[in-house]
């Protein structure tokens, strides 16, 4: 097939593009990523359409004035890569874009070339997102026309990609948009991430969280679940956002943000990873930790549930009701004193394979060629 896949950054769709062109397609990757990192991980220059030019002075713009006008400066984001794509887009059969971003460049698509629409949605149905984010102070609600972009984008869509079961919940709301979606837990990329043998040696026991420490992560319930694990240490990599971090305990321990690669330090010296998110899609972060051989402890609101792909995973995985002190501080305790007690069998190749950006792409090859 001839395949256009359209995003601003990398996101999971350059390994959906890269994947794609190794299973025989014509594909071509639009988006602002600078060729050399996307040859980095892995995609071919001759897939590469470079849309830099046409957003480089809103990135410029993002970069030296972060605060200046945010709204503005997203609407001319999405209108300049737009009308980049529009014009440097090829006749092909199916064109898969971020949803919010690509509304015109995918009419264009649908009416001059006869695409079918594949709409890539990471988060819950806009308006269950909006309701949630309107509970949590501070948090940046997405704006009207965001919304309004969102929704246009599910009725012209012929399919809407999601990553997770409690994505699609949210659909529900949507009977029409809820019967195009294709759910596909994401992927990862095993080489960056190998397995570890994790075993008790007496050390202080760790859970790991990787992400901003934000209340959309619901991190103020995990530092309260943690104190009620007083043996439990909780070390975080990330951003801080909009809470402050309890740094004046020895139980928690922060690291700035690190590059992806280096990643697979923490999950080394970790023996579980926790989220505790109260609305994403599916954090990537989740099959990172599981492929490295942790458990995982999530809510249900973190897709986390929907990287059970085989018994053995699913046995690797808890799921705790989202905002639940004591139902995470639970969790934790239960698993600490299993793994205590002797701990759970290595994650094997096979279990692992199935957490691949292959094995993410064979599942969307078999449902682009049903």
């Amino acid at each position: 097939m001839r395949i256009a896949i359209a995003t601003a950054g990398r996101f999971h769709v350059l390994d959906l593009a890269r994947e794609l062109e190794r299973l025989g397609h014509d594909v071509r990757f639009y988006s602002y990523v600078p060729r050399a990192r996307a040859r980095g991980f892995g995609l071919k220059d001759e897939c590469q359409v470079s849309l830099l030019p046409y957003a480089l002075p809103m990135l410029i713009w993002e970069r030296l004035a972060p605060d200046l006008w945010p709204r503005a400066r997203e609407r001319c984001l999405r209108a300049a890569l737009n009308c980049a794509v529009i014009l440097r887009l090829q006749p092909g059969d199916v064109f898969i874009c971020m949803s919010g971003v690509y509304l015109e460049a995918a009419r264009h698509a649908k009416t001059s070339f006869g695409a079918r629409i594949w709409l890539e949605r990471g988060s819950r149905h806009i308006l269950s997102q909006d309701e949630i984010l309107a509970a949590i102070p501070g948090a940046q609600r997405p704006s009207a026309d965001t919304i309004s972009r969102e929704l246009c984008g599910y009725d012209l869509a012929d399919r809407i990609v999601i990553p997770s079961s409690h994505v699609g919940e949210s659909f529900q709301r949507a009977p029409a948009a809820y019967a195009k979606l294709f759910r596909n837990p994401y992927g990862v990329d095993l080489s960056m991430f190998p397995a570890t043998a994790h075993q008790r040696n007496g050390a202080v026991f760790t859970a790991l969280c990787v992400g901003s420490w934000c209340l959309r992560k619901g991190c103020d319930v995990l530092a309260a679940a943690i104190r009620q694990n007083p043996g439990v240490r909780l070390v975080h990599v990330g951003e801080l956002g909009d809470l402050a971090f309890p740094s004046d305990a020895d139980q928690f321990i922060h690291y700035d943000p690190v590059p992806q690669n280096h990643l697979k330090q923490h999950y080394a010296q970790a023996d579980i990873f926790v989220l505790a998110s109260l609305e994403e899609g599916l954090s990537v972060v989740q099959a990172q930790a599981l492929a490295s051989g942790l458990p995982l402890i999530c809510t249900d609101r973190t897709g986390g549930a929907d990287l059970a792909h085989t018994p053995s995973l699913a046995e690797r995985i808890m799921v705790v009701p989202h905002g639940d002190i004591d139902a995470l501080a639970m969790a934790i305790a239960n698993l600490r004193c299993r793994l205590e007690a002797g701990g759970m069998p290595p994650i094997t190749e096979a279990d692992r394979q199935t957490l691949s950006w292959a094995a993410y792409a064979a599942r969307y090859n078999d449902e682009l060629i049903s």
